[in-house]
């Protein structure tokens, strides 16, 4: 049985060196750019990927909004407009009583009418004190306290023009005029109710721009930026082609846990209507990993290699390979670009600098 075991093995290891020998025949490449080598390709994969696009909800308003108060206490006296009447800026909208404002101004004006004459015989009193000083009827200490008496007056007078300042303008706060062109979009109080300082009163809007705000999580902030665009979709009519508004804010993250966060985006003119329910697109962007056929790697002496195909050409590019994902090869690179093509069949043939048909 030995006997028989050694012509086998004997057998075995030349028919295996000779196709051993005939691989390495069939793999010496013939001299750079004497031949075209026959290759199959595949496209290098990776680079920027979308995923799918994220609706938000929110509400189609005014950009240029306010909801007026009053700045006094006092009794709705008057509502000289009606809901959604159009308004121009410093139009009345309403006046509020109270009882007490037009007497502290009145009181207020004659307390400084009271002042500025006693001012005015100060000066006129210390004026004949110089001059009988000069002649030396007064004495220095009374001259002293006539001027002191007259400069004390001319600071009582300013106090009290900055009282009559202050009731006059409360007094006008009595009024709420509109700052702005606009429609009165909300009445909040009705006449002879009683209004508390700061309480609103009267909400309007302008309908020169219009905007929508959208709260999205915190991770989604990264993927927006100023001025960017997103498509906005109507609830009522999501058949039709979606608006494209235009980021105008954006919110810092906080760190509150579950918090979301706001993201202004402004609407362009004669689109979409003041209170239309709508949801803005967001799509998230990611950085995919390069991957190339695992059949395109080549193990050489100087570490890894790919043939990348350009303009009927394959050049070397050196790659290091981070792990296999399937039939695919995820690769670091600085040379290959989503799109490239590498060689994956015909490589035992190629040489650096071969011309190449793609089949």
């Amino acid at each position: 049985m030995t006997s028989l075991r050694i012509p086998v093995a004997l057998i075995i290891s030349a028919v295996f060196g000779l196709v051993l020998s005939g691989c390495k025949a069939n793999d010496t490449p013939e001299a750079s750019g004497e031949h075209v080598v026959s290759v199959r390709v595949s496209e290098v994969a990776g680079g920027e990927a979308q995923e799918i696009t994220l609706r938000f909800s929110g509400i189609v308003r005014s950009t240029q909004r306010a909801t007026l108060t009053f700045q006094i206490s006092g009794t709705l006296k008057e509502r000289a407009v009606e809901l959604g009447q159009t308004v121009a800026a410093g139009d009345v909208l309403a006046r509020a009583y109270n009882p007490a404002l037009e007497p502290a101004r009145d009181s207020a004006n004659a307390k400084l009418d009271e002042l500025n004459t006693r001012y005015d015989q100060a000066k006129r009193e210390w004026e004949r004190s110089s001059r009988l000083h000069e002649r030396g009827v007064v004495s220095e200490q009374n001259l002293e306290q006539i001027a002191a008496r007259r400069d004390s007056l001319k600071a009582s007078v300013a106090t009290a023009q900055a009282s009559l300042a202050e009731a006059t303008q409360l007094l006008q706060e009595s009024t709420l005029r509109a700052p702005f062109a606009g429609r009165v979009e909300a009445l909040l109080v009705e006449n002879d109710e009683f209004v508390a300082a700061g309480q609103p009163v009267v909400r309007m809007s302008s309908p020169k721009g219009k905007e929508v705000e959208v709260r999205v999580p915190a991770y989604l902030l990264g993927h927006v930026s100023l001025d960017q665009e997103l498509p906005v979709w109507s609830v009522q009519n999501r058949s039709e082609a979606p608006v494209v508004g235009s980021v105008v804010e954006i919110a810092q993250a906080g760190a509150i846990r579950g918090e979301l966060h706001s993201v202004l985006v402004s609407l362009p003119i004669n689109t979409l209507d003041t209170g239309e329910p709508v949801e803005v697109g967001i799509t998230p962007k990611r950085e995919s990993a390069i991957t190339v056929p695992l059949l395109s790697v080549i193990r050489s002496a100087d570490g890894m290699t790919v043939f990348r195909v350009r303009e009927g050409v394959a050049r070397r590019v050196p790659i290091q390979v981070e792990r296999v994902v399937g039939e695919r090869v995820v690769v670091r690179t600085g040379e290959l670009e989503p799109g490239d093509q590498v060689v994956y069949a015909g490589i035992t043939r190629l040489v650096d600098g071969d011309a190449v048909e793609v089949r």
